[in-house]
């Protein structure tokens, strides 16, 4: 699933070609994509509305329009692109909008979980999201406060969307190995100076995501290189750069998990 890194390339490079374009069709060609409204009227009030910025909150794209909000959420597979109306539809592209330079917008989805919404307003959607970890009200005594409310473990917490927005598997790992934090560790357990360094770790990773453009991990999302500077994420059997131990895979809360024994020890080992 692309997490924030790979969803704020996206915004950033739609920002040009999208912004001030008016949309003048679109073709609908699965009607589950569009969450909300109907695809009727989806189709009836977006057309004709102008483009005037482009956003992102937590794994969100969000399209400020001139009268309502377009969001769309990627989901496990999904992915935009601009292309010209000469270049061939392939046949994961569900959902196209034309602009008035006959420009196309297409929402490409292999599994087909991605969501469309149009709104009045983007709160709507994201008003239940957690913070932002790269603003600058998420500080890290924010941060400190917010774990210290829970008794969770750890990589689970990070994940919920509600939470913290955007984190995902992979920078959740790649954040916990270079603080030295074991996945399954009860977040109302983390000292000050640890959990400090998880907040000045979850920041550095996402910025590091997103100035390699986000990690194209499989062929669903392409264009970024961050995969090359992975210390944990899918490096299962292959020794730690740190300390030269073993990666290990195990699962936590049904989600695949990556991290090293010896620099992250399991809470009962401490």
């Amino acid at each position: 699933m692309p997490e924030l890194p790979e969803v704020e390339t996206r915004v950033r490079q739609l920002q040009a070609p999208c912004t001030d374009r008016t949309i003048k069709e679109v073709h609908i060609g699965w009607p589950r994509h569009i969450y909300t409204p109907n695809p009727v009227e989806f189709r009836q009030r977006i057309c004709g509305q102008q483009i005037t910025k482009l956003g992102r909150r937590g794994k969100y794209l969000i399209f400020q329009l001139s009268k309502d909000v377009l969001i769309i959420h990627l989901r496990m597979s999904g992915d935009l692109y601009i292309a010209t109306p000469e270049k061939p539809i392939d046949k994961y592209a569900h959902t196209t909008i034309t602009f008035d330079n006959y420009q196309e917008l297409r929402f490409t989805d292999v599994r087909k979980f991605g969501r469309v919404y149009l709104v009045p307003s983007a709160e709507i959607i994201t008003s239940k999201l957690g913070p932002e970890p790269l603003s600058k009200q998420f500080t890290h005594s924010v941060f400190f406060e917010m774990l210290s409310k829970h008794r969770r473990m750890l990589k689970p917490l990070l994940l919920d969307q509600h939470f913290l927005a955007g984190m995902g598997n992979i920078y959740t790992d790649e954040a916990l190995h270079l603080s030295g934090l074991h996945p399954t560790i009860l977040s109302n357990m983390i000292s000050t100076t640890d959990s400090q360094n998880l907040w000045r770790n979850i920041r550095k990773v996402l910025r590091d995501g997103i100035r390699h453009n986000g990690s194209s991990i499989d062929w669903v999302y392409k264009g970024g290189s961050h995969q090359y500077h992975f210390s944990v994420y899918g490096q299962h059997g292959k020794p730690c750069q740190t300390c030269d131990s073993t990666i290990i895979r195990t699962t936590v809360s049904q989600r695949g998990t990556y991290y090293c024994p010896k620099c992250q020890p399991s809470p009962k080992a401490i």
